[in-house]
């Protein structure tokens, strides 16, 4: 058992030395976990900025005027009044996102108690910022109208009150949800790619055979670069948590970020055993790159890290159930978002240990097969 252990720090502080002279793959990981998150932190949005709306006005009144005053920055770009025969051109050339159309004696069926009706034609193309736009809208609209009906001394309103209290991230803030989502994707993929790439440098380098005549065993050859490369990704994220989310960007952590790495230890376990599956079956580093590709974007876009898990088809969901990335983001949501304890994620935490302890097993198999036919 000690001799074992010794073979693996041994061979782990060799991952070290050939990471260590491996220029293009240190980069990759530094950027990965600062660059790439605070870029995509920045610059994918969420929620609804600077769309463009334009206004076909058959009333000229005072309500029309008030409603069009509340559609101001940051969502929406000021609105451009135009005539109806331009209308529809710019709808057609992707000028306006949104097109809000006034009937004519809009202000005096409202103040008469009927019911007049707005069109609101919506570009779909822009599906983020036609799906939260026209929520939007419909809240200024009614808000609008509901306060200029109020000052003329008629009272509007609904029977019911909502209240609507935004938890765990009360400004819908979308940096703080973009940059925690990249991070986790940025483990899964530099997790498979380094352990892949790895193993595949042995056989290009011709050291492989190097480590057939060591008194080493396939199992230790194979923990000792789970191991050394899972720990450049810990050590990547524990420096993308205090630097780049709290430092760069500002983004509260809830939760207690130990428990956040212990999980994540629990997870490069069953990713990087991935790799070294995925590495086996390649025969060179393209190879490697082709395999992966498909390999980590469907568990990217399937994992909930896009779009909630519960939107897909019921079988979709149950497939991706057996893919440890599933249980990652439910994790670190619960605990980055919500704070929550190991009493509240201990589930998907040992889903993880449980398909990582499998694919470690398959993926040892496979490397010793792969050794054999190598010796």
């Amino acid at each position: 058992m000690l001799r074992a252990i010794d073979n693996i720090w041994h061979l782990v502080l060799k991952e070290f030395a050939s990471l260590a002279g491996d220029r293009v793959m240190l980069v990759l990981i530094f950027y990965a976990f600062s660059m790439a998150i605070v870029t995509v932190a920045n610059g994918v949005k969420l929620e609804v900025s600077n769309a463009s709306v334009a206004v076909v006005d058959l009333d000229r009144s005072r309500a029309v005027d008030r409603i069009v005053d509340a559609v101001r920055p940051p969502y929406f770009r000021a609105p451009v009044r135009v005539d109806p025969a331009v209308a529809a051109e710019g709808m057609d050339r992707g000028r306006y996102t949104f097109l809000i159309s006034f009937p004519p004696a809009f202000e005096a069926d409202l103040l008469a108690g009927r019911k007049p009706e707005i069109g609101l034609t919506v570009d779909a193309t822009a599906m983020t910022q036609a799906g939260n736009g026209v929520a939007y809208l419909r809240e200024i609209v009614a808000t609008e109208t509901a306060r200029y009906l109020s000052a003329q001394g008629i009272e509007a309103g609904l029977p019911v009150a909502v209240v609507i209290r935004q938890a765990f991230n009360p400004n819908l803030d979308g940096v703080r949800y973009n940059a925690v989502m990249q991070m986790v994707n940025s483990i899964t993929i530099l997790s498979i790619i380094l352990v892949g790439a790895a193993v595949i440098r042995e056989r290009e380098h011709g050291t492989i055979e190097h480590l057939l005549v060591m008194p080493v065993r396939p199992t230790e050859i194979a923990l000792g670069k789970i191991i050394a490369n899972g720990l450049v990704v810990l050590l990547a994220v524990f420096f993308a948590i205090e630097v780049v989310l709290r430092g760069v960007l500002a983004v509260p952590i809830a939760g207690s970020v130990p428990l956040f790495l212990a999980g994540t230890a629990v997870y490069l376990f069953a990713t990087t055993a991935l790799g070294i599956v995925l590495a086996t079956l390649a025969n060179s580093m393209p190879q490697l790159g082709l395999m992966a590709i498909p390999v980590f974007v469907t568990m990217q876009l399937l994992s909930g890290a896009m779009t909630p898990l519960e939107s897909m088809p019921k079988a979709l969901q149950d497939a991706m159930h057996v893919s440890p990335s599933v249980y990652f983001v439910q994790f670190s949501q619960a605990i980055l978002y919500r704070g929550a304890g190991f009493e509240v994620v201990w589930f998907p935490l040992a889903m993880m240990a449980g398909i990582g302890a499998v694919l470690l097993a398959f993926a040892v198999s496979r490397f010793r097969r792969m050794l054999e036919k190598s010796g």
